[in-house]
């Protein structure tokens, strides 16, 4: 009985320490389950957070692109208008372009046909101008003539001037002598 005892004992502390040992176990992996609880709590609200953040990203990102494609819409419309007013233009523009090649070569027609009319009248001019050129050398050639006859001309009238002058004074003298004689012979009583 004592042997059964004591061996019965032995079981129980041996199931009391197997049990303090599962005991111990269990309490480690209650923490470890509750570190796993909230751990799981943390990626759930961290999931929820990131849906919500998701859900507001996507509402963001179907408001964006609505927007961009109201944006793209009326970049188009805005586009397809200046190309028409640029297409308009552009038909205008050419038109212009046409008009101005027409009158460009009119103008170049003129110019060749002035061109020509210019060099005739310089052909002209230049032979008027030779010819003139020509008359001018002799009317100069004959005025040098005339000049040194007038000079001669001049200096024979200068002489003949002399002349005359002496002649004059001469002249006057004889006058002075005749009038002192006269006075002279007026106051003499014999003569009165």
């Amino acid at each position: 009985g004592v042997f059964l005892y004591n061996h019965l004992q032995q079981k129980v502390r041996n199931a009391e320490a197997l049990a303090q040992k599962y005991k111990q176990q269990q309490e480690a992996l209650s923490a470890q389950l509750q570190v796993v609880y909230e751990h799981r709590s943390r990626l759930e609200r961290s999931l929820q957070k990131e849906r919500g953040e998701h859900k507001k990203t996507k509402e963001d990102f179907l408001v964006y692109k609505l927007e961009a494609q109201e944006a793209l819409n009326k970049e188009k419309q805005d586009s397809m208008n200046r190309y028409g007013a640029l297409s308009s233009q552009h038909k205008i523009l050419k038109n212009q372009h046409d008009d101005v090649k027409k009158q460009l070569l009119d103008l170049q027609l003129q110019h060749n046909s002035l061109k020509l009319e210019h060099r005739k009248s310089l052909e002209s001019h230049s032979q008027k101008l030779a010819q003139l050129q020509q008359e001018r050398d002799s009317e100069v050639t004959n005025l040098q003539d005339t000049v040194f006859k007038l000079r001669e001309e001049s200096k024979l009238l200068r002489k003949a001037h002399q002349e005359v002058h002496s002649q004059l004074l001469n002249a006057q003298a004889q006058m002075e002598e005749f009038r002192q004689l006269k006075e002279a012979l007026q106051k003499m009583p014999g003569l009165r």
